[in-house]
């Protein structure tokens, strides 16, 4: 049988690292906020012949727009996001560009006020913190014929917050090489994420309750590595099989919904991971009191 959690703290060490490098990633890379989130203008343009994309964001920057994101579309239109433009600017951007790769067909056009962009970051704010509440009281509750229900609940959000924090960095390093913006998109599949893994985690949580309440194993943290054991196959088929989905999508999809299939795809892998190897060990530990294992000066000489 696999000592998972006799490894506890190994891969916590693993994990704690994981952490680190992805608030590096962010910290360097930073997220740059899509028109959704900060003011601003889209603007959907069709050429009539064949245009690279590096040659126009190099024309934009000679007409005054050094900062504009430029993305292509999956019909080979180009979006081209800038700051707010009046209609003088928007009118004077099409001229110039025209003027250089020839007649060009404005698609669509939006302008996005500060007030609408800080309206929306308040919402996802307040989604986000009444998901994460919610969850910890239907797990408080689903559990509380169990010793201690409230800290199933907290383990829980404890590894779902490892879960954004790895999608969140990973998606700034990708986004930062790659241009990419963070969108409503993104949003919604970091919704998605948390959804699909506080359940992933439910189903190791009901495992133990089952055994804990067959009785005869005094031992908690062996009950917990055999609940593990027993679901490893359900969790890893789960992650494998929507991870076949998600690459399907990619590949014939394509860039109309990139961020939210990314996010969704690094959010499975984490989910996966802190399910097995965060959410399960970090309740023995609460479980045993071995909180003084991470403070090396706390420990006995025995301890290793």
């Amino acid at each position: 049988m696999f000592n998972i959690i006799g490894r506890r703290f190994q891969f916590f060490a693993l994990t704690g690292l994981l952490v680190v490098v992805c608030v590096a990633a962010l910290a360097v890379f930073g997220l740059k906020l899509g028109i959704e989130f900060s003011s601003g203008s889209l603007m959907t343009i069709r050429f009539e012949q064949t245009v690279d994309i590096g040659d126009l964001r190099d024309e934009l920057s000679n007409i005054g727009y050094p900062g504009a994101v430029v993305q292509v579309t999956n019909s080979g239109d180009f979006q081209i996001r800038t700051v707010t433009l009046a209609d003088e600017s928007r009118e004077s951007m099409k001229q110039a560009l025209a003027a250089r790769f020839g007649a060009n067909t404005e698609e669509g056009f939006t302008n996005i006020e500060q007030t609408v962009s800080q309206h929306t970051i308040r919402t996802v704010i307040i989604a986000m913190a009444v998901a994460a509440l919610g969850i910890v009281l239907y797990v408080t509750y689903a559990f509380r014929k169990m010793p201690h229900p409230f800290r199933y609940g907290v383990c829980g959000i404890v590894a779902m917050v490892f879960d954004v924090i790895m999608v969140i960095g990973i998606f700034a390093l990708l986004a930062g090489l790659l241009k990419w913006e963070l969108d409503l998109m993104f949003i919604t599949g970091l919704l998605a994420v948390i959804g699909y893994s506080i359940n992933d985690k439910i189903v190791i949580f009901d495992r133990i309750r089952e055994k804990t309440q067959r009785g005869g194993v005094t031992d908690f943290a062996a009950l917990v590595n055999s609940s593990l054991v027993e679901t490893l196959t359900r969790s890893l088929i789960t992650g494998i099989c929507t991870l076949f989905t998600i690459i399907a999508l990619m590949l014939f999809v394509g860039s109309t919904i990139m961020n939210f299939l990314v996010v969704l795809l690094i959010g499975i892998l984490a989910g996966t991971y802190s399910s097995i190897l965060v959410a399960a060990p970090l309740l023995v530990i609460w479980q045993n009191g071995e909180w003084h294992r991470f403070l090396p000066w706390r420990r006995s000489p025995a301890e290793p």
